[in-house]
């Protein structure tokens, strides 16, 4: 595997589109997309205009957002899944979203890019100085939980937020 972390880039316009198309309409965690995504060009440059400047932090975010670095997880020239970083948290965020989400396209679930994707954001999060993020995922998510806790996550409490989408939410936190 050759997995990195890119920003959204018009060059892998067609893979990009596969891996959106394969969610199905459903939110895609960690996309900077509102569900549902079209995979067409249009909303494509729309995200990468987003993404550059969420990142910038030169200028201040949008009101009730935080700075956020907008990646895929790619492998060769496939755009295998999605991070989103965010530098700060927002009270939002510190309840629901924490600092990285993230997701995996269907086909390439199990083959250790969710992983690697999150030992990447956990780089940067050191890069920018942070002591420890937050993650969060449904409880109903195995896979995600799994990952979260091979990383280092320590649950801090699961919570009921049925308004949010989320029979019941683990919070957790991973010390750098």
């Amino acid at each position: 595997m050759s997995v990195r972390l890119i920003r959204p880039t018009a060059e892998l316009f067609d893979s990009w589109s596969s891996a959106v198309t394969e969610f199905d309409g459903v939110h895609i965690d960690g996309s900077g997309t509102t569900a549902p995504v079209a995979g067409d060009r249009e909303t494509l440059d729309a995200l990468i205009a987003k993404a550059e400047q969420m990142a910038d932090t030169s200028i201040p975010a949008p009101e009730g957002y935080v700075h956020n670095d907008l990646y895929w997880i790619v492998d060769a020239d496939e755009v295998v899944g999605f991070v989103s970083f965010r530098h700060e948290l927002n009270d939002w965020l510190r309840r629901i979203g924490g600092h990285i989400g993230y997701a995996v396209r269907p086909t390439r679930r199990r083959q250790g890019y969710a992983r690697t994707g999150l030992a990447l954001a956990l780089d940067r999060a050191r890069e920018l100085g942070l002591e420890r993020v937050m993650l969060t995922c449904d409880d109903d998510n195995p896979g995600s939980f799994r990952t979260i806790e091979g990383a280092g996550g320590v649950l801090e409490d699961k919570i009921e937020l049925p308004e949010e989408g989320h029979a019941l939410l683990r919070r957790y936190w991973i010390a750098l």
